[in-house]
C-alpha cells in the first residue's frame, strides 16, 4: 500500500492561520473595549478642566507709605506747636523735625511725634499711618482695612452708620451717627464695608509699635483724672462724630480730661481711611494753673486741617 507523503508545511500553516485569527479577534475586542471607555475618560478630563478658579480679591491701592515726619509743612507745625516759636534755634528746629516712630516694616506702618511746651500750655502731635494687607485671597485689602477702621470707630464710642431700610411707602429717617443715635451693635460693624465680617485671622506681620503718645500706643504722663468725651461741645455740634468729605470714611473724637487739681487736657483724634491706608492724627493741648480749658473748636479745626493735607498727599 502506498503511503501518503508527509507535508509538514500544510499542517503548520493551518495552525498559524488559526492563531492569527484568534489574535485578531482578541485585538479587535480589546480595541472595542478601549473605544467604549474613551468617552467616559474624556468627560472626566473635561469636567476637571472646566472648573473655574476661585476669584482673587483685588489688592489695595497703596504698596508703600510716605515718610511721616516730612509730610507736615513747617507752617502747619508752627500753628500746631505755638510754644516752639520761643525756643532757641537749635531746639526749635529739633521740635519741628519730630521723632520718627519705631516700626519694623516702614512699608506697613509709619509714625511721627512732635511736642512743644510753654510755662502754661503744652502741645503734643502724632501721626500714625498704617497700610493694611489682607492675607485672605477672598478678602480685598480695602475690605480688611475697613474692618480695622470700624473697630477703631466703635472703640471710640462713635456709632457706625448703617444703610437705611428699604422704604415701603412710609418715610424713614436713616441713621446719621449723631450723638442722639444709639450705638450700633457689633454685628453692624462692617456695614460701611458692604459685606459681612471676615472670619479670617488678623493679618500677621502688622507692626505693633505706635507713635509715642498716639491713641494706639502707651502714652507717658497720661492724666490720672476723669475723661469726658466731647465735654462742653455737644451743644455746639463739636461732639465726636462721623466726618464727610475726608478719605473714603472718617471720624473725629474729642476727649476733655482733668489732670491733677487745676489742669485740663483736651485730645482730638481724626481718623480716616483711603483705600487700604488708615491715617490717625492725634493732637493734644494741656493747660495748667488758671488757664482755661483748651478750646474744642480750635483744636478740632487744626487737626482736621492736617488730616485734609495728608489725604491730599495720599492722592498725589
Amino acid at each position: 500500500m502506498q503511503r501518503k507523503r508527509y507535508a509538514p508545511g500544510r499542517t503548520g500553516s493551518t495552525a498559524r492561520t488559526a492563531v492569527v485569527l484568534a489574535l485578531g479577534l482578541g485585538l479587535g475586542a480589546g480595541l472595542t473595549a478601549c473605544s467604549a471607555g474613551t468617552p467616559a475618560d474624556d468627560i472626566a478630563v473635561d469636567a476637571k478642566a472646566g472648573q473655574a478658579a476661585a476669584p482673587v480679591a483685588p489688592p489695595g491701592r497703596y504698596r508703600t507709605l510716605f515718610e511721616p515726619c516730612g509730610a507736615v509743612p513747617q507752617a502747619t507745625l508752627k500753628d500746631l506747636l505755638p510754644g516752639a516759636a520761643a525756643l532757641p534755634d537749635a531746639e526749635r528746629d529739633k521740635a519741628y523735625r519730630g521723632v520718627t516712630a519705631v516700626t519694623y516694616d516702614t512699608d506697613r506702618r509709619v509714625g511721627c511725634a512732635w511736642k512743644a511746651d510753654t510755662p502754661d500750655t503744652s502741645h503734643r502731635l502724632s501721626l500714625d499711618i498704617e497700610r493694611v494687607v489682607s492675607y485672605d485671597a477672598a478678602v480685598s485689602d480695602d475690605d480688611r482695612a475697613q474692618e480695622v477702621y470700624v473697630r477703631k470707630q466703635l472703640a471710640a464710642g462713635i456709632p457706625v452708620p448703617t444703610a437705611p431700610p428699604t422704604t415701603t411707602g412710609v418715610p424713614t429717617t436713616p441713621a446719621t451717627g449723631s450723638p442722639s443715635a444709639t450705638g450700633a451693635p457689633a454685628a453692624d460693624a462692617t456695614a460701611l464695608a458692604g459685606k459681612a465680617p471676615s472670619t479670617g485671622a488678623t493679618p500677621t506681620g502688622t507692626p505693633t509699635g505706635a507713635p509715642t503718645g498716639s491713641p494706639g500706643g502707651t502714652s507717658t504722663g497720661a492724666p490720672t483724672g476723669s475723661a469726658t468725651p466731647g465735654a462742653g461741645s455737644t451743644a455746639t455740634g463739636l461732639e465726636p462724630r462721623v466726618l464727610e468729605g475726608l478719605g473714603d470714611v472718617a471720624y473725629l473724637d474729642d476727649v476733655l480730661s482733668t489732670v491733677g487739681a487745676n489742669s485740663h487736657q483736651r485730645a482730638v483724634s481724626v481718623v480716616f481711611r483711603t483705600s487700604n491706608v488708615i491715617v490717625t492724627v492725634w493732637y493734644r493741648e494741656q493747660t495748667t494753673g488758671s488757664v482755661e480749658a483748651p478750646d474744642s473748636a480750635e483744636l478740632q479745626e487744626k487737626a482736621r486741617n492736617l488730616a485734609r493735607q495728608l489725604a491730599e498727599r495720599l492722592e498725589e
